[in-house]
């Protein structure tokens, strides 16, 4: 018997032990989630400082531009479209920060900070290439900043390699690409092809279990939508899906703005952008591809999809993926490469060179970068612009084939492609103005790029393009008007000096920075999920 009543003691002696563990547990969670959202608070707390005093420099360069503002300017004009792909993603070392460096390091600090109690989750981010392009080198980028902050990640593309460092999975072959492509030509079924290299692929997703899913371009011939859809309407995953351009909700094109075109809002049909990317010379299937898509894409629990403008998130709205939470996270560009080069009288000076190769002396320099270029990029334009302009000015536009540069205008100066970010930065910091007649494009770079190398901009006001700039670094004009554009370079050349500014430009473009951006996609879009 007194053995019973000294089991019964221990016995209840263990359940009290396991009960005040479970109270000790219980104590450290919440003292652990009270620290975290004081972290919270205080990273928010940083952020509207931050923002306060953004909006107060943001302010003080409005105030001494309308000081300097003459009465009457014409800058408006009549209307067109685009850019497609201005895929020079660019760079800037800001001479005077927008923000304060201590509360750029603190609001830096406290993000890690909250980030690293994600720490330890699996990401795969899916596009057509890692590495090389503009999006390319964003997954890189969005990779490694991931990586850092203790997020276990694996990249996955469809053709090229990954850059060493990064974990890469590639999706089919380049024959599987080959055939893709070439029945898309045929049948205009771009994403309904790949079957096997996309049943691969989606086995070895299985197999990693990844708890976040990160899209980008699934275009450009090498995934089944079919059966990676299949997949992802059924798998429990949080999904993020990152749009560059509107493929997703069209039966078609990736762009529409520079035909006008507003069927992809009911159903497309007899498409006229067939022979534009992704191409078919054979039948329509514009409608058919609409369907498909919608079914598809819509009704899938978890996904957030993310923008890099406000334009886009406004198309994205009024297609058939309204039913999704949309957050803009505009492109981010490298600091580190894109700043302000100086001309020096040496022969080692690459400006220096080139304004006396290209006979530049005292000339105002207009810069246009593009890669293609053609009429949708404004290229056409930059040929009318020539005719209004006298030999005080000097167009000069980069990225063009030997076709097109034997087929320009004398006033118009062409280069072929460079990838050389060292001369595009001379280049951006030679000019005194660029210049961006796109008719269409979702955010363009090469904005950010110039303004990171201390030059203001033009642009139409075509798709986000207008979104990088404001009053204190630009212009933004209605597209199609050439005549608003030569009001737009006499505006800012007559305020040279006192508006528009070098410091203007780069305090403009440091709010573009690629690790604030980074950082901002993982606590705004990784973090909310």
């Amino acid at each position: 018997m007194k053995n019973d009543f000294q089991m019964i003691d221990v016995q209840k002696e263990y359940e009290q032990d396991l009960l005040d563990a479970q109270i000790i547990r219980e104590r450290q969670e919440e003292l652990n989630k009270q620290a975290y959202l004081r972290q919270q608070e205080e990273y928010m707390r940083q952020l509207q400082l931050q923002q306060e005093q953004n909006d107060e420099i943001l302010r003080q360069n409005a105030q001494h531009f309308a000081a300097q503002m003459p009465s009457t300017w014409d800058v408006t004009a009549v209307s067109l479209n685009g850019n497609m792909d201005n895929t020079f993603a660019g760079n800037a070392i800001p001479v005077d920060p927008i923000v304060p460096r201590q509360v750029y390091d603190s609001h830096m600090t406290q993000m890690a900070t909250a980030m690293h109690v994600l720490s330890g989750r699996k990401v795969l981010l899916v596009n057509t290439v890692c590495g090389t392009g503009s999006v390319g080198r964003l997954i890189a980028g969005l990779y490694k900043t991931l990586e850092d902050y203790g997020y276990e990640c694996l990249a996955a593309y469809g053709r090229g390699e990954a850059p060493e460092g990064i974990r890469g999975y590639r999706i089919g072959t380049d024959m599987d690409m080959y055939i893709h492509g070439a029945m898309s030509r045929l049948y205009d079924r771009h994403g309904f092809y790949s079957m096997k290299a996309t049943q691969d692929f989606v086995a070895m997703v299985k197999e990693y279990d990844p708890d976040i899913i990160h899209l980008h371009n699934l275009h450009g011939y090498y995934l089944n939508l079919d059966v990676l859809f299949s997949y992802l309407k059924k798998c429990g995953k949080k999904i993020i899906w990152t749009l560059h351009d509107c493929w997703s909700f069209t039966g078609h094109c990736s762009h529409f703005e520079y035909i006008g075109c507003q069927k992809w809002m009911t159903g497309c049909f007899k498409c006229e952008q067939l022979r534009e990317y992704p191409k078919s010379f054979g039948v329509d299937s514009s409608s058919r591809n609409y369907e498909a898509k919608r079914r598809l894409f819509t009704g899938i629990e978890n996904l957030t999809i993310v923008t890099p403008s406000e334009w886009l998130k406004d198309k994205v709205k009024q297609s058939f993926l309204m039913e999704y939470p949309v957050t803009v996270v505009p492109t981010g560009i490298d600091l580190t490469q894109f700043y302000p080069r100086e001309e020096v009288m040496s022969e080692d000076n690459l400006i220096y060179r080139i304004k006396n190769h290209l006979s530049l002396r005292n000339k105002t320099i207009l810069l246009g970068v593009a890669n293609p270029w053609r009429d949708r990029k404004g290229l056409v334009q930059f040929e009318a612009l020539a005719k209004t302009l006298d030999d005080r000015y000097a167009i000069i536009l980069v990225g063009l084939n030997e076709k097109q540069i034997k087929a320009l205008p004398e006033n118009i100066i062409g280069l072929s492609r460079t990838d050389s970010t060292e001369e595009l930065a001379c280049l951006y910091s030679m000019a005194d103005i660029y210049v961006n007649l796109t008719l269409e494009d979702t955010f363009p770079t090469t904005n950010i790029e110039a303004l990171a190398c201390g030059t203001p901009v033009i642009t139409y006001k075509a798709g986000g393009s207008p979104e990088s700039i404001d009053d204190t670094c630009g212009e933004s004009v209605d597209r199609n008007s050439i005549q608003g554009i030569v009001a737009a370079i006499d505006k800012i050349q007559s305020l040279k000096g006192e508006c528009y500014t070098q410091q203007m430009c780069l305090r403009r473009a440091q709010l573009y920075s690629k690790e604030y951006r980074f950082l901002e996609y993982i606590q705004h879009v990784y973090e909310a999920l």
